[in-house]
């Protein structure tokens, strides 16, 4: 005899699972990580391979903790003074970039040391070392207190740099010889906020000199340029990167001069789905220190609570790569 499958009146069914409200979701490319970035955490990794641990890193060697935390997991000791370095100790300076004076120091103790600048970074420092050598002072455009900055300065003597950090500081200050100018900038900045100081400095100015090249790097413009891309059919922006990340705050300011409504996170778990009510379409970035992994890991935790239509806009191409010191090349 044949089972039945008719359900008998008034007996107990399982409730249906209601489905899950659904969320477009536009994924800015290019995101994440950057060639320096990736090349500075690289030599970390292969100076804990060359030298065992534990290897010393001035500074956070990128703007990270996830990053910071895993390298510290194989063997890094991060400080931020090189007093904190051991004799005997290899250390490693971070994609930020440092004064002379710490390599000068690290050598005269006779420390293993290896330089992680951006290549960027090293470029904008080479260019002032020349600018101030042909007797130009410079107009330094960047943030007071960022690593970036305190490097760039410290490769210059005293008193031939001036930070200008907002279009007024462009508008009031009083150079001693406005015929001997010259300008830089550090190379996270909002791209938007810069030509407008810029644009001061050149009309104040006529004279003034301009770099070779953009300072602003390649990965800067990019990751901005994409953010403004996805702003225009997005309701509101979520930006992985960590509050003492200059790019990763500068995504969140274009976004928001987009008109969208934009927030940093450093890890999904920081998601407040509240936050998200009445967003229909979503974009998320990440800054160029936060790795492809937090961004899967934010699109599996917004896939507990959305029915996700997932897609990635590319706005540019990136291909760039930075040789490691030869110390670390493979033989």
């Amino acid at each position: 005899m044949q089972a039945s499958n008719r359900v008998e009146p008034g007996a107990m069914t399982e409730p249906a699972t209601p489905p899950l409200p659904p969320l477009r979701l536009l994924i800015a490319a290019p995101r994440g990580f950057c060639a320096g970035v990736d090349r500075a955490i690289r030599i970390v990794e292969l100076t804990i391979a060359k030298f065992g641990a534990p290897v010393y890193v001035r500074h956070e060697i990128v703007h990270n903790r996830f990053v910071v935390d895993s390298l510290k997991a194989q063997g890094a000791v991060f400080v931020e003074d090189l007093d904190d370095v051991p004799d005997g100790f290899p250390v490693v300076f971070s994609a930020h970039g440092v004064p002379r004076a710490v390599p000068d120091k690290a050598a005269e103790r006779g420390l293993d040391f290896l330089d992680a600048t951006c290549p960027l970074v090293s470029k904008v420092h080479r260019q002032a070392e020349r600018l101030v050598d042909a007797g130009r002072h410079i107009l330094f455009v960047g943030h007071r207190g960022h690593p970036e900055v305190i490097g760039t300065f410290g490769q210059v003597p005293e008193g031939r740099m001036t930070l200008v950090e907002t279009a007024a500081d462009a508008e009031a200050i009083v150079p001693a010889d406005p015929t001997q100018l010259a300008y830089l900038t550090q190379t996270t900045l909002s791209v938007d906020d810069t030509a407008e100081i810029l644009g001061i400095l050149e009309r104040r100015f006529p004279l003034i000199q301009a770099p070779r090249g953009e300072d602003i790097c390649y990965a800067t413009s990019n990751r901005q340029a994409a953010v403004k891309v996805i702003a225009q059919t997005c309701d509101a922006m979520l930006v992985i990167g960590a509050p003492n990340s200059s790019n990763s705050l500068r995504l969140v300011e274009v976004a928001s001069r987009a008109g969208v409504r934009a927030k940093l996170i450093e890890r999904a778990a920081e998601v407040d789905f509240g936050w998200l009510d009445g967003v229909g379409t979503l974009g998320i970035t990440a800054g160029a220190s936060a790795p492809e992994l937090l961004v899967r890991e934010l699109i599996d935790r917004l896939a507990t609570r959305f029915t996700l239509d997932t897609h990635e806009v590319e706005s540019a191409k990136e291909n760039m790569l930075f040789k490691l010191p030869r110390s670390l090349e493979p033989a």
